[in-house]
C-alpha cells in the first residue's frame, strides 16, 4: 500500500452479491485508490452459497468476483491496488486458490492470502436443519494479510466494515484498543459497504436535489491517521456525496447510538458530518468503545416449502370478488392436508373510472408454507388454475402458478469471541492466530438513560428489554429530551399548519436485520426546526398509527441528534428473515418511502 502525504485512499465496487459487475474496472480505472474492496455477503447470500456447497463441496463462493478479475486483476496489478473482498464466502480457501490459479493463467502473479475460522458449522450441533453457522469476524485477520504483503485478500464472513477497518488498522499501525480510530475506520466501512447507497442510489430526496443516478458512481473514502475521513468518488462520475446521502447510508441497517462490533463500539451519536466541497463529506469526531466480549453468528436453515398466487380483480365489487376468490380456495385446501400457514392479503391498487385497464385493478395474494413440499404444489396451483372458469368475471393470475420453491431462516446467535478462531492464512502459506483473548475491557460505567422503547401492546406495561447484544445507550450526546438534559430543547414552530407527505421535510431509509427492521428519518438539510418537529410529534405511537402493519411489533426509538436524525428498531416485522419471503416486502427496503408518504399536519413554518 502506497498511501499519498498520510491519507490511505479505500473504494468500494460491489455492495451485495450480483452488483453493477463493471464496478471492479470503474474503480480501477477511475482515478487513484490504494484499496479496492468488495462486499458479497448478506443474510440471504450466506443460505444461498449453502446451498451451493451442499451441491459441491468445493464451490461456497461468490463466483462472480473470480470473472471480475479476469479483466481486473491485470488493472489491480498495473496500479497497485490492493484488493479485499469478503467474496470468500464459505470457501475462502477455495477461492484464494482460484485467484492464484487465474493469475497464473493470465499471466498476472499475485500474492494471495485469506482469512478462516468464521465457519462454525461443524463446531457444535446448532439444532436441526442449520445449513451454515458463521461469525462475524472482525478487522484483524485482513490486517495481517496486508502486513504480510498480500495484493489479495479473500475472506469468509467480516462484518461489512471490517473490510475498511482491517486496511487502515494495518496501514496505520493502530492498537487492538485504538478504539476512537477504529471507531472511525468503522463507520467509514459503514458508509461504503453498500456501494452507491453513499453516492445517491437509493436516496429519498434524488429528485428534489437533482441528483442524476442513472449510473452513480460508487465511494471511496481518504482515511486518515486519526481515524476521521472524507468520503467521495472518482471525477466525472455519477450521483453525489452529500451530507443527506452519507447520513442515509448511515442510518441503514442500524439501531441504537452504540455500533457494536468486533473491533469497537462505535458511538454514532459522536459522528460529524459536514460537506467539504463538491461530492465531498467530511466525517469525524467518532468516538469509540471497547468491543463486545461476544461475536454474533448468523445461522441459516431451509424452513420448508412456499407458494403463492396473485389473482387479479378488475373494475367493480372488489370485496365481493376477493370474497368469492377466498371462499373457493379455501374451501379447496381443507379437502387434503391444510398448508402449515395461509395467509392473504388484498391491495388495493385499483382506482375508480380508470383509463388504463391495470389501474381499474386490484391485487389478491395468497401464500401458503408447508413442511411438504406437495401440499404446497400441485395441491394449490391446481385448484387455483381451476378456477379460471368457474370463479369471479375477469379472471386472471399474475403468472402461472408455480411448484413449491424453499425458502430459508435466518437467526442470529452470540457466543464468546475467544471461543471463536480468526486466522490469517498468509501469502507464504504460514497461519497466523489473530484470534481475540481475553475478556475486552468494560465500558465506562456511567448511568445511561434507557433509549424511548415500546413494546407491543399487551395487558403488560412493563417495557421490554433492550436487545442482549447491545448496551444501553450512553447519555452524552442525549436521546429524548426526557431522557436526557443534555438534548436540545424543541424550537418554537408556527402553529398554522398544512397536511402533507411526511416526506415533505424528512428523509428515511430502512432495512433488515434478521426478523427486524430499522427505519432511519432525518431532517432534510439538517434543519433544525425540523430536527426539533421530528423530535417531538413523530413518537413511536405515531409512528404505529402512521403504519398499521408495526401495530402489535415492538419497536424502540432512538435519537441522533448530530445527524437530526431518528431510528426506529420494529422487531419482527420481517418474520424469520428476508429468506422467509415474510412481507410483500422481504427485506423492509421501502418501509422508509411508506412512512414518508403518510400525511401529517406539518407547521406551516416548516414547508419550503
Amino acid at each position: 500500500m502506497s498511501a499519498t502525504a498520510g491519507v490511505l485512499r479505500i473504494g468500494n465496487a460491489s455492495g451485495f452479491y450480483g452488483d453493477r459487475f463493471d464496478a471492479l474496472s470503474e474503480m480501477l480505472t477511475g482515478g487513484p485508490l490504494d484499496i479496492l474492496t468488495g462486499d458479497y455477503l448478506a443474510e440471504l447470500t450466506m443460505l444461498i452459497l449453502g446451498r451451493d456447497r451442499l451441491a459441491d463441496p468445493a464451490r461456497g463462493y461468490a463466483r462472480t468476483f473470480l470473472r471480475q478479475l479476469e479483466e481486473g486483476l491485470g488493472l489491480a496489478k498495473e496500479r497497485g491496488v490492493t484488493l479485499v473482498t469478503n467474496a470468500g464466502g464459505l470457501n475462502p480457501a477455495g477461492l484464494a486458490e482460484a485467484v492464484r490459479e487465474l493469475g497464473r493463467r493470465v499471466g498476472v502473479p499475485v500474492r494471495v492470502a485469506h482469512v478462516e475460522g468464521d465457519d462454525l458449522l461443524a463446531a457444535r450441533d446448532w439444532g436441526e436443519g442449520v445449513l451454515t453457522a458463521n461469525a462475524y469476524l472482525g478487522g484483524a485477520g485482513i490486517a495481517a494479510c496486508l502486513r504480510a504483503g498480500a495484493e489479495v485478500v479473500v475472506t469468509g464472513r467480516v462484518t461489512d466494515a471490517a473490510l475498511v477497518s482491517g486496511c487502515a488498522a494495518a496501514h496505520f499501525g493502530w492498537a487492538d484498543d485504538d478504539w476512537d480510530r477504529l471507531a472511525g475506520a468503522v463507520v467509514a466501512g459503514h458508509v461504503l459497504e453498500c456501494g452507491t447507497q453513499a453516492t445517491g442510489g437509493n436516496y429519498a430526496f434524488f429528485a428534489q436535489d437533482g441528483i442524476d443516478v442513472r449510473h452513480p458512481g460508487f465511494p471511496l473514502a481518504e482515511i486518515h491517521a486519526d481515524g476521521s475521513s472524507v468520503v467521495t468518488k472518482h471525477p466525472g462520475t455519477g450521483g453525489a456525496v452529500t451530507v443527506g446521502t452519507v447520513t442515509a447510508q448511515l442510518l441503514y441497517e442500524t439501531a441504537g447510538p452504540r455500533y457494536p462490533g468486533p473491533d469497537v463500539t462505535a458511538r454514532l451519536d459522536t459522528v460529524r458530518l459536514s460537506q467539504a466541497g463538491p461530492d465531498r463529506v467530511r466525517i469525524e469526531g467518532a468516538r469509540g468503545e471497547p468491543r463486545p466480549g461476544t461475536l454474533k453468528v448468523g445461522l441459516t436453515r431451509l424452513g420448508g416449502f412456499r407458494n403463492e398466487v396473485t389473482f387479479v380483480l378488475t373494475g367493480l365489487d372488489i370485496e365481493a370478488k376477493a370474497a368469492l376468490v377466498r371462499t373457493q380456495m379455501e374451501a379447496a385446501l381443507d379437502r387434503g392436508r391444510r398448508p402449515r400457514e395461509v395467509s392473504w392479503s388484498l391491495a388495493r391498487t385499483d382506482h375508480a373510472d380508470a383509463a388504463v385497464q391495470e389501474e381499474a385493478s386490484a391485487l389478491l395474494r395468497l401464500v401458503v408454507r408447508d413442511d411438504d413440499e406437495k401440499v404446497v404444489g400441485r395441491a394449490v396451483s391446481g385448484p387455483a388454475i381451476e378456477l379460471a372458469l368457474a370463479s369471479i368475471p375477469g379472471f386472471h393470475v399474475t403468472a402461472p402458478p408455480s411448484r413449491g420453491a424453499p425458502y430459508g431462516v435466518f437467526e442470529a446467535v452470540y457466543v464468546d469471541a475467544a471461543q471463536v478462531p480468526h486466522v490469517a492464512v498468509l501469502p507464504d502459506g504460514t497461519r497466523q492466530d489473530v484470534t481475540l483473548t481475553g475478556p475486552a475491557p468494560a465500558p465506562s460505567p456511567e448511568p445511561a438513560p434507557a433509549p424511548s422503547h415500546e413494546p407491543a401492546p399487551a395487558p403488560s406495561h412493563e417495557p421490554a428489554p433492550a436487545p442482549s447484544h447491545e448496551p444501553a445507550p450512553a447519555p452524552t450526546p442525549g436521546l429524548s429530551s426526557a431522557n436526557n438534559p443534555a438534548a436540545p430543547p424543541p424550537a418554537a414552530v408556527p402553529t398554522a399548519t398544512r397536511r402533507v407527505p411526511l416526506g415533505t421535510v424528512a428523509g428515511a431509509r430502512s432495512g433488515d436485520k434478521g426478523g427486524s427492521a430499522n427505519i432511519g428519518v432525518w431532517a432534510r438539510d439538517a434543519d433544525p426546526a425540523v430536527h426539533a418537529w421530528l423530535r417531538e410529534s413523530l413518537t413511536v405511537e405515531r409512528l404505529r398509527a402512521l403504519l398499521p402493519e408495526t401495530g402489535d411489533l415492538p419497536v424502540t426509538r432512538y435519537e441522533l441528534p448530530n445527524l437530526a436524525a431518528l431510528n426506529f428498531v420494529v422487531d419482527g416485522i420481517l418474520g424469520a428473515g428476508v429468506a422467509s419471503q415474510h412481507r410483500f416486502d422481504p427485506q423492509a427496503k421501502a418501509l422508509g418511502e411508506w412512512l414518508r408518504a403518510r400525511h401529517l399536519d406539518i407547521p406551516e413554518g416548516l414547508l419550503k
